[in-house]
């Protein structure tokens, strides 16, 4: 019986044929993953996100970026869709297309059944190699919880958890506070 071998993509064979494809897919270490649709609250949630990062960051020096901006990290080679970023400051791209951002200080993943245990585990131990990320942020689609990780001056990640839909999570670094009722607004958790 013959043993089939996976076929190692280089990063620059990926990014050129991601920049062409019609979906979007994940790299990591030589293999590409094709990343799942997303359902309704998963949709909703992620909207609300980027409508109130958004506002809370006007007039700060701070961009909110949809799950269409992908994100690099060098450190580890992961390139991935986050749903959504926000970078303060100066932007970093990869290259001069500006397609792939470096230097996030937030990232928010909408939990849904099938990623839950891969964005708490394993992608969060490769987000936590970007220096610039201040917040990781867990959203859970199909119950009202926010997992909330911020980093600490000694590198140390800190959890807090939200369900009370009346809570407002308040962020340092950039400087901004975010209700769950705004986060859940219109879904059918609201």
């Amino acid at each position: 019986m013959a043993v089939q071998t996976k076929k190692f993509i280089t990063p620059e064979e990926y990014l050129a044929t991601e920049r062409e494809a019609n979906f979007k897919s994940e790299y990591y270490q030589g293999e590409v993953f094709a990343l799942a649709g997303t359902g309704n609250n998963h949709n909703i949630i992620t909207a609300n996100l980027i409508i109130a990062l958004g506002n809370n960051f006007r007039g700060k020096n701070c961009r909110v970026y949809p799950s269409d901006m992908r994100l690099h990290i060098p450190l580890n080679g992961l390139y991935t869709y986050p749903d959504v970023l926000a970078v303060c400051g100066e932007k970093q791209f990869l290259d001069e297309k500006k397609d792939t951002i470096l230097n996030p200080v937030l990232i928010v993943e909408v939990l849904s059944p099938s990623t839950a245990d891969y964005d708490r585990g394993t992608k969060f131990m490769l987000y936590r190699s970007i220096v610039s990320l201040q917040h990781y942020l867990l959203v859970d689609s199909r119950t009202c919880h926010v997992e909330k990780y911020t980093k600490n001056l000694d590198n140390t990640w800190v959890l807090t958890e939200e369900r009370d839909r009346n809570a407002v999570l308040t962020f340092t670094n950039p400087g901004f506070e975010i209700a769950l009722a705004a986060i859940y607004e219109d879904t059918e958790l609201a």
